[in-house]
């Protein structure tokens, strides 16, 4: 067998395979991609292990430690995958980009904090610092003591 044959079906693989990591974005579909790259590197490497007669067989031995780098690829990119969807409801990874960076001409100010507002009027209590928006702004200070069991004042 002539070595032209495995190197051009492993470039055309690979060729595939560029061209689905860079082209799709859909989160599955590029780790597809990687792997039919990986595969093409397979081949090319039992090719020219058959190829060269050696010995050793060297190239198969790297195919084997590509396989089990590839199995461990895929069960920790689908584990990735899963938590993403189950946080985000999508594997698309234009969706996906919010913990990048901002470019400098996309870059905006910080959220401000909720305005804090001390509530000195709570009975019993040491001031404490509550958000504006708390659902216990306005109470009565009479129910609060007797919610704590302190009965009729």
């Amino acid at each position: 067998m002539h070595i032209v044959y495995p190197a051009v079906v492993s470039a055309l693989l690979f060729s595939i395979g560029v061209y689905g990591v860079l082209a799709r974005r859909n989160t599955i579909l590029v780790l597809m991609s990687v792997e039919l790259m990986l595969n093409a590197v397979n081949l090319n490497l039992v090719a020219f292990d058959v190829w060269l007669g050696d010995r050793l067989h060297s190239g198969q031995v790297l195919t084997l430690f590509v396989i089990v780098i590839a199995a461990a690829e895929v069960g920790l990119g689908l584990a990735i995958v899963l938590a993403l969807y189950r946080n985000r409801r999508t594997v698309d990874l234009d969706h996906l980009r919010d913990l990048a960076e901002p470019d400098d001409d996309d870059a905006e100010t910080p959220p401000q904090p909720a305005p804090v507002r001390l509530q000195p009027d709570m009975p019993d209590m040491p001031d404490i610092a509550t958000p504006a928006s708390h659902p216990n702004d306005h109470h009565d200070p009479q129910e609060a003591h007797a919610r704590r069991g302190g009965g009729t004042p």
